[in-house]
């Protein structure tokens, strides 16, 4: 009688995952229009998203933010990359750099969208203090040329920890505490989880759905496909360790994301 409970338990929870993720692809746009404080009840709306992605590394725009990323561009969203480093920690700098391009056209960004920073000053080492003040003059820069509308980004415990992505979020927190981000743009940063969650896989989704985000980006078995295919790209990077988080870990499958709170807007760009 117990083995019949086991299993009835584990396919009610596999039937609520399969349920919350056809919810997902249903109240997505509703999610993203939220989060933009957009009005209009047009799906196309999504269309007029200019979203630019800022990582510290080649492979983090697919070992963190590939569900985001093929969400997006799926609802036809222009996705921008902006990563800050060429990833030279082991001197394959230019190594790196064309498997970062090869990963992206595999997501469904083209080169013409990516922008890969090569400064001295910030090199690929999680023991490097990046600039404050360096990392948020590129970063408003990239925001003031393109004009984007939302900017991603990592949040403060940065995923894994590493000091470069850290960085990234307290460039961005700078920016927005300061009043240097237009009104029109919204800052997200990627939540850490816990070791427990972060390698539980899709089997995550249910936890990530009912504790409290702003958006919520989910991917299905192609979507994983084509992240697993992009994490593939960075054949210099994938030891036996990462084969173990592309299998399992929940940033293949799911993102959440929190605000960053913006602060008065009376302060000019520089």
């Amino acid at each position: 009688m117990s083995v019949y409970l086991a299993v009835f338990i584990v396919l009610s929870y596999l039937i609520w995952i399969k349920c919350l993720y056809y919810r997902h692809r249903r109240t997505l746009v509703k999610s993203l229009k939220h989060v933009m404080k957009v009005s209009s009840s047009r799906d196309t709306a999504c269309a007029d998203v200019r979203a630019l992605v800022v990582t510290a590394h080649p492979d983090d725009e697919c070992m963190f933010f590939a569900p985001t990323v093929i969400r997006l561009v799926q609802l036809n969203a222009s996705v921008h990359l902006l990563c800050l480093s060429e990833g030279n920690y082991y001197k394959q700098g230019a190594q790196r750099k064309q498997e970062l391009l090869n990963s992206c056209a595999v997501l469904g960004i083209p080169e013409s969208r990516i922008t890969i920073i090569d400064h001295k000053k910030l090199p690929d080492d999680p023991k490097a203090e990046w600039s404050v003040s360096l990392v948020s003059s590129i970063i408003v820069k990239h925001l003031r040329v393109h004009s984007f509308n939302m900017v991603l980004t990592f949040d403060g415990r940065g995923v894994s920890g590493h000091g470069n992505h850290t960085a990234l979020h307290k460039a961005v927190s700078h920016l927005a505490s300061t009043g240097q981000v237009p009104n029109d743009c919204c800052l997200l940063s990627l939540v850490t989880v816990g070791l427990l969650r972060k390698y539980t896989t899709f089997l995550e989704l249910p936890l990530s759905w009912l504790l409290p985000s702003c958006l919520c980006c989910v991917i299905g078995s192609q979507g994983y496909r084509q992240a697993k295919d992009a994490m593939f790209c960075h054949r210099s990077q994938l030891l036996w360790f990462r084969y173990l988080y592309i299998a399992f870990s929940r940033y293949m499958f799911i993102n959440t994301f929190q605000i960053i709170p913006q602060g008065p807007k009376n302060l000019k760009i520089y």
